[in-house]
């Protein structure tokens, strides 16, 4: 799968998720994907359960969260977005790491967030 069509994808799906397009995002993960963020214990596993999830994102992000830049290191069939955001309790910002694995359909098999932990908590 080319780079460049991954990479915009995942610009595409950034943007599906800031216009609160929940279905639009979802499109873009393939049937048998998993999802981690950061302080759950649970794996989100295949898309009717990633998607049944987009309703509550809210829930999931610190109060406040607001990305201010995103850059992409794609590799091999994955991205990795250098994510800067800001939250309520994290004015001055913060940065996180999220993976993005891909099939050779260009479908998201497995998307997973690297944050500081502790000051992820902080930020609720």
């Amino acid at each position: 799968m080319a780079n460049a069509k991954l990479v915009s994808d995942l610009k595409a799906g950034w943007a599906a998720l800031a216009a609160g397009d929940m279905d639009t995002l979802a499109g873009f993960y393939a049937e048998d994907m998993i999802f981690v963020l950061p302080g759950q214990n649970d794996v989100l596993e295949g898309r009717v359960a990633f998607r049944n999830a987009l309703d509550g994102i809210g829930q999931a992000l610190p109060p406040g969260f607001d990305i201010k830049d995103l850059r992409y290191c794609p590799g091999e069939d994955e991205i990795v977005n250098i994510v800067e955001f800001t939250a309520d309790k994290l004015p001055n910002g913060s940065q996180c790491a999220v993976l993005f694995k891909f099939n050779s359909d260009g479908l998201i098999t497995e998307e997973r967030w690297f944050v500081d932990t502790e000051q992820w908590k902080a930020a609720f």
